[in-house]
This record gives C-alpha cells, structure tokens and sequence, in this order.
C-alpha cells in the first residue's frame, strides 16, 4: 500500500501577511482619497467596503452549498455591530488626520481587547501585561498630543474610540469562535449588517452621485480590503502566530509611507514616536499569553 504524500507546504506562510498590510494601506489610502476628491462621508464609505465583501461571500458560499443558518445570530449582531461602529470611527480618522495616524489609533484595538478582557471577561492580567499596556498608552498620549493641538481633538477622539470598538469587536469573535462558528460565517455577517447600517447612516447625511471617476477608488476600497481580509485569514492558518501579529503593523509603516509620498502628510516626532511605541506594545503583548482566565471557585 503506498502511502499518499503529504499537501505540499504553503511557502508564503506568514508573508501572507505583508500582502494583506498592502491590501489594508491601499484600503485606508483610498478611503482618504476619496473623501478628499469626490466628498464622500464615512458611512458611504463604509457601505461599499461592506458591500464588495457581502457580494462576494454570499456569492462564494451559495455555489458551495454552506448554510447561513446560525443559532447564535444575537453574538453575530453584537459582533457586527461594535464592528461597524468602529470602522465608522476609524474611517473618519483617517479621512481628517494624517493617514498613518488614523491608521495606528485604529491599531490601539489590541490595547483595548486586553483591557477589555480583564474588565468583562475577569480575566487575570499578568505584571507582563500591565507593562505592555502602560507603555501602549503612554505611546496613545504622545500621538494625540500633536492632534490636540492643531485642533484636530473630535477625529483624534473618534479615531481612539474606533480602536475601542474595533477590540470590542474582537473580543466577540473569540466566543463566537469558541462557540464553532466559521470565519466566513462571521465577515460576511458583518459585511451585511454593515452594509445595513451605513446604508441608513447616509439615509441622513445624503449619498453622493456615482460617477465613472469615482468608480475605481469605491471599487479598489472594497477589493483591497477584501483581499487584505483573506490573505490575513491565510497567514494566521499557515504561518506563526507571532509573527503574523508582527508583520500585521506593517500596515502602520505602509501607511506612514503612502501619507509623506502620496498625500503631503507630515508626522512630527511626537507622533513617530507614539506610533512607534503603539506599534512595539502590539508586538509585545503577543510574545506572551497576556492573560490567563480566573478560575471560579466551585
């Protein structure tokens, strides 16, 4: 009997992961640009990022017969959502602040989920922890400090609000996890109700006409961050986990780059030095299991 040879090794391994932090900076880049050309508002924005996945998903999953049924339809709405909620916030920082600011208070997620986790979860925070997170904090405060003083206070606020939300976000994924549900089942979800959300949202602030130049910047938001979303997905099946987290702040140095090169944004060294030490704090806190779950007494 001749044993069958094994699937052949996945040679990208976690440089899937530099693919999907050019995916997410093209994605931020485009948002940016077109707030600033076309005038579009973040929920518009938000609505066709959401839109090219819901299409694309729902598509992919029909033709291979999976169901969209769930029991655990009330987690996927919380999830979806805080989600929503903090890419409304995370797109309007990145439209009204330097690109590679927006992006790294988007990236204060991590900071928050470990926070969040002790205060919702009771989950033990190690002196480890504490460390990174002080630091991680201490990085927050010298970010924001230029913003506050330029007068760009509201956008700093909500940007730093969108991590919140984006580690809320996070934290439900985990217990939907926990409680079987497919990765699939969870974007697309999130790409429906936010899609719903953001459709209402404009219902209010208005929707601008869709034009052909417009076109390509809407379609290039919703196609680089799909593929960023996948090759993300990839990465943390076949690579190392540590390094995977690692590379995902990639993206942070992308968008600095894209921002002075492309769009005119100056970064003063306060604000070098807190993404720099944000950035440090993430790769940190995933070195080490940052937390361990209390035991109940029985």
């Amino acid at each position: 009997m001749v044993t069958p040879s094994p699937p052949p090794s996945d040679k990208l391994g976690s440089g899937w992961m530099i693919i999907a932090a050019v995916g997410f900076t093209l994605m931020n880049f485009w948002v940016k640009a077109a707030a600033q050309t076309f005038g579009f508002g973040a929920g518009e924005l938000v609505f066709w990022r959401m839109g090219f996945a819901a299409l694309f998903l729902g598509i992919t999953a029909k033709m291979q017969g999976k169901t969209f049924a769930t029991p655990h339809w009330r987690a996927h709405l919380n999830r979806s959502i805080s989600g929503t909620l903090g890419m409304f916030c995370i797109f309007y920082a990145v439209m009204h602040l330097p690109l590679a600011t927006g992006v790294t208070l988007g990236y204060t997620s991590s900071i928050f989920l470990a926070v969040l986790s002790f205060v919702v979860l009771k989950e033990r925070v190690s002196a480890y922890t504490l460390a990174v997170l002080l630091l991680g904090f201490g990085g927050v405060v010298l970010l924001l400090n230029p913003s506050f003083q330029s007068g760009q206070e509201l956008a700093a606020l909500v940007g730093l609000c969108g991590g919140l939300l984006a580690g809320w976000a996070y934290l439900q994924v985990r217990e939907l996890s926990l409680l079987g549900e497919p990765g699939w089942r969870v974007v697309f979800y999130l790409s429906l109700v936010g899609m719903a959300l953001s459709a209402v949202w404009t219902g209010f602030t208005g929707w601008h006409p869709l034009t052909a130049a417009a076109l390509p910047y809407l379609l290039g938001i919703g196609a680089s961050a799909l593929v960023a979303q996948l090759c993300l997905t990839r990465a943390y099946k076949v690579g190392n986990k540590f390094t995977v987290a690692s590379l995902s702040y990639l993206t942070v140095v992308f968008s600095s780059l894209a921002g002075v090169w492309f769009l005119g944004d100056k970064i003063s060294w306060q604000e070098a030095l807190g993404m720099g030490i944000i950035v440090a704090s993430g790769i940190l806190s995933s070195m080490k299991p940052s937390w361990r779950r209390r035991r109940k007494s029985p």
